[in-house]
């Protein structure tokens, strides 16, 4: 009985599957059959328009004629008058008798209009005709730097194109797009060459569609084929469920709250039982590099608060990437506020300690800055630092190459190389960042820049730069 009734469910689904596509179609064509009364009622008044603009234009042109005809008519006779009453006015004597003859003409043929050619012209007049579809040649496209340049042309020479348009949009799937693709077309339209470059992109899906047609002054022609194109780039936030509680966090941006860890714990305490919990008050730790106020933290949490992992705690004022990265090669860019005290940018392994610093233990490796009383930019890595001597930039790029062990910052606006670690990853990374008395906002989804894979090249061919902090760690 039950796979009777499963059965019968199945059915019903299938059946309201199929009604809700009949329903689609029907809605389509009424849609369709719409656009076609009205396109077709205003094609019938544009081409009565034009018609009757061309009769203005003749009806014009025959009025000057006639006019010119008519001026030309009465200068002749004006002429023709005054040489008769000369005539008149001569001597009948036989001495005085001369052959007149009338200097003027009575020829108008040269007023005459050839209308053979534009008759001619008049009898071709036709409609335009619908554009081809253009050819998208995946070849040409490029994708580089957050920008796709799309390149297409037409079948076959058109010269009454005068536009083009282009659609794309993102998606996560390879191939064709769907039917039911998660996002909706993105178009640009009046393009007047045939290739774009769309610049600024955030390459949070793996893949863009793209498809265009051409336009001329009455009509768009057929979409080109769809042409996919990859444009992977890591993509991740934040991961507040074990940040530190004097953080706060948002998607792609941190910022010390120094009563964040106490708002906390007063919720979390309100809601234990008394004597469930212990808070410890800790007091500075000039050892390490990173000063801060008298705080507590709490050493027994909910697992509301705790997340997937211990929050991080003490002056471990950290926060680590929702993502893990485990091959390939990747960037993104970090920006701190101008009056940020301290603050690092790096990677660590998963299993970094909730009380351990980026770059003082052997499972990490950042890029320091403390502004604090006296301004010092840094390396670090298990516990040794090596000062870098220039200026901080406004962005730092974090280049990650797994499979090459390589770790790389970089000025993000100059693309200037800052420092390299070079090691074996012999675990997943997790991007990692340090915050105190400032805020640092994320940018993701970059692809790596083609200036950084250039130094990368170069910068693969000499020793290295990082010599005394270099590790294989385990």
């Amino acid at each position: 009985m039950d796979a009777q009734k499963e059965a019968l469910q199945r059915i019903i689904s299938t059946l309201a599957n199929k009604n809700d596509e009949i329903q689609n179609f029907i809605d389509t064509l009424s849609h369709t059959l719409k656009g076609v009364q009205a396109n077709s009622s205003n094609v019938i008044a544009e081409l009565d328009e034009e018609f009757d603009g061309l009769y203005s234009i003749l009806d014009e042109m025959k009025e000057s004629m006639t006019n010119s005809i008519k001026q030309e008519q009465a200068h002749k006779s004006q002429e023709l008058q005054a040489a008769r009453q000369i005539k008149d006015r001569v001597t009948m004597a036989s001495a005085f008798r001369i052959s007149l003859k009338p200097k003027v003409s009575d020829n108008m043929t040269h007023l005459m209009v050839d209308f053979s050619q534009e008759r001619q012209m008049l009898q071709a007049l036709k409609f335009l005709p619908v554009p081809k579809a253009p050819e998208i040649d995946p070849v040409e496209c490029l994708v580089a730097d957050n920008a796709v340049t799309i390149v297409w042309r037409m079948p076959e020479e058109d010269n009454k194109i005068d536009h083009f348009v282009l659609e794309y949009r993102k998606t996560n799937f390879d191939g064709l797009p769907r039917v039911k693709d998660e996002t909706c077309w993105e178009l640009i339209d009046y393009i007047k060459g045939t290739e774009y470059t769309l610049s600024g992109l955030k390459f949070d899906s793996k893949y863009m569609n793209f498809r265009v047609r051409a336009c001329n002054k009455a009509v768009a022609g057929e979409y080109s084929d769809p042409v996919t194109l990859e444009t992977k780039a890591l993509v991740f936030s934040l991961d507040n469920t074990s940040s530190h509680l004097n953080l706060k966090v948002e998607d792609s941006y941190v910022e010390w709250d120094p009563t964040g860890g106490k708002g906390q714990e007063n919720k979390i305490k309100g809601k234990e039982n008394k004597g469930s919990g212990q808070i410890t008050v800790l007091k500075n730790n000039t050892r390490s590099g990173t000063p801060s106020p008298k705080r507590t933290s709490i050493s027994s949490r909910s697992p509301s608060i705790r997340g997937s992992r211990d929050r991080f705690t003490g002056e471990s004022y950290t926060v680590l990437g929702d993502t893990a990265i485990e091959s390939g090669q990747h960037y993104w860019e970090v920006r701190a506020q101008k009056d940020c005290k301290s603050y690092s940018v790096g990677v660590a392994y998963k299993n970094l300690g909730k009380f351990d610093q980026l770059g003082k233990t052997n499972t990490s490796w950042c890029i320091h800055v403390n502004n604090w009383l006296q301004t010092t930019f840094a390396a670090k890595h298990n516990n040794k630092a090596k000062a870098l001597d220039m200026t901080v930039p406004d962005r730092i790029g974090v280049y990650c190459d797994f499979d090459g062990g390589q770790l790389s910052f970089y000025n993000a606006s100059s693309k200037q190389l800052l420092y390299t670690f070079k090691t074996k990853f012999t675990q997943p990374l997790l991007p990692g960042f340090m915050v105190w008395c400032g805020g640092l906002a994320l940018s993701t989804g970059l692809q790596v820049p083609s200036a950084v894979k250039m130094l990368q090249k170069s910068e693969n061919g000499l020793s290295g730069s990082a010599t005394s902090l270099t590790n294989v760690t385990q």
